[in-house]
């Protein structure tokens, strides 16, 4: 089926012509009609347009000298604005709004030749952990625990994204990650995720939650993949004041690079109360698979590791209370009409926003606020340099950390914790790297007990992708992780 290809494999496909790019994006939109009913993993589906740039697609494969992802059918998580296609962030209040223009991620991946087969689902404005915030639905995840039907989340804020990935309705998609959504619903989804270095993906014409976190990321289904698509989004855009004028090396070309003598670190923070037994295990393999490659193993401290998530959530919702501060009713989006100005005001942001987003924005708005500026947020501020420092420190004794992505597998959409806290200590292990802004990548390992994917996580130096691709792919070929969900079936296969 045209629908098991990766993205390496459809390239080449493709360039044979074994298939054409109309048939290709054709048995995708196919499947995404039949499947989204249920995963809910797509906010609209493009198929009209995506037709339309299959047949361009096509054109240009004919002649010749087509970029590399000519005709490869991708999913856009609904963060970023799309031209002339509803941009919503999962959010009531931007419900009805389509951009005028395109978002540089996006735009360099239609200057590479993707086929955009719609926006995905996600948590609104990207705060969540399970994607169960969205004003569109849950996703539901294509996974199941063995012989159990209860439907499980896909992880989030990206986990529209990470669903239909996994589900094989995208052959890759775009991700943002705050704080661990690319990477935690990846390893929920038993697929590879990854996030860059902060600034190497532009920011610009993506939709804000902590502008000092907030980065774009590939998730696929193979490492090569996502090296693939990286070297499509990633470059320097003068348009956003953060992006990086680092030059954008050849990632796909680390795939196959030699791990011999490279030195891995294992953060001994990371091995914490709430970690399964089952993720300690295929952590252990994990680090026996990377010394049989040749890799040097040893012990490392991150000694601010256990103030990482605290300060998380004093700095992300800061940032999210300024940036949702444009959302009055004014001048785009949803407006509630009220008897003044004032009473509009507050109308349309309490009804535009949902629980968990007006819970962050307070809580930013209360650390932001005078009296508590400097016993919060100035003190966070000071413990993430700290986190920060851990890591170039790491860094002196070691080229890449290996830790967990998550401390267990998925939930059930209906096992989601009471306490707002618990939900949060799903991105323990995912918030140092965001905070330090380092990039990492999860990469699927093994299924539990109970049918479903632990992920593994790759923690590398700024700017070092690469590094991180090459380690990701010796992980990647030990596992052998080619299981997938049978969603039909109701278990997994």
């Amino acid at each position: 089926m045209l629908t098991d290809l990766t993205i390496t494999t459809a390239i080449d496909g493709l360039r044979r012509r074994d298939f054409s790019a109309s048939e290709l994006v054709s048995a995708h939109i196919g499947a995404a009609e039949a499947l989204n009913p249920r995963l809910n993993a797509y906010i609209t589906i493009t198929s009209e347009s995506a037709g339309a740039a299959a047949r361009s697609a096509d054109e240009a494969l004919a002649k010749g000298d087509a970029p590399l992802l000519t005709g490869i059918p991708l999913g856009i998580k609904d963060l970023f604005c799309t031209a002339g296609i509803r941009t919503t962030a999962a959010s009531r209040i931007l419900s009805d709004f389509v951009p005028p223009y395109e978002s540089t991620v996006t735009q360099k991946l239609l200057h590479a030749g993707g086929v955009f087969l719609g926006k995905t689902n996600l948590d609104e404005f990207a705060m969540g952990s399970g994607n169960l915030t969205s004003f569109f639905g849950t996703v539901e995840s294509p996974w199941h625990r063995t012989g159990d039907a209860t439907p499980l989340v896909p992880g989030g804020s990206s986990g529209g994204s990470a669903a239909a990935v996994a589900a094989h309705i995208a052959m890759g998609a775009t991700g943002t990650d705050t704080g661990g959504s690319i990477r935690q619903p990846a390893a929920y989804c038993g697929i590879v995720g990854l996030k860059p270095t902060y600034g190497r993906c532009s920011r610009w014409g993506t939709i804000g939650f902590a502008s000092s976190l907030d980065q774009a990321g590939p998730m696929t289904r193979s490492v090569e993949d996502a090296a693939i698509m990286l070297g499509a989004m990633a470059g320097f855009d003068p348009r956003d004041s953060t992006s990086s004028e680092q030059p954008v090396p050849d990632f796909r070309a680390a795939v196959n690079r030699s791990v011999k003598g490279l030195r891995v670190g294992i953060p001994k923070e990371y091995r914490s109360e709430g970690l399964s037994e089952e993720m300690q295990a295929v952590w252990e393999k994990g680090i026996q698979w990377l010394k049989d490659a040749g890799c040097e193993v040893s012990d490392v401290s991150l000694p601010h590791t256990e103030y990482g998530l605290a300060t998380y959530y004093i700095i992300a919702p800061a940032e999210c209370s300024s940036n949702l501060a444009r959302y009055d009713g004014v001048r785009f989006g949803l407006r509630v009409p009220g008897d003044s100005l004032d009473e509009m005001y507050e109308k349309t942001r309490h009804d535009g926003f949902g629980e968990e987003v007006r819970r962050r924005i307070l809580m930013g708005t209360y650390v932001l606020s005078a009296g508590y500026y400097d016993a919060y947020y100035l003190k966070a501020q000071k413990i993430r340099t700290l986190i920060c420092r851990d890591f170039i420190n790491a860094f002196e004794e070691v080229d890449v950390l290996l830790t967990p992505t998550a401390p267990t597998t998925a939930f059930g959409i209906n096992e989601k914790p009471d306490d707002p806290v618990q939900m949060y200590l799903n991105d323990i292990f995912t918030v140092p790297a965001s905070m330090a802004g380092v990039p990492a990548m999860s990469v699927p390992a093994a299924l539990n007990a109970e049918g479903l994917p632990l992920g593994l996580q790759l923690i590398g130096r700024h700017f070092d992708e690469e590094t991180l691709i090459a380690a990701g792919s010796v992980l990647e070929k030990a596992a052998g992780f080619t299981a997938r969900p049978d969603i039909h079936a109701g278990v997994a296969a």
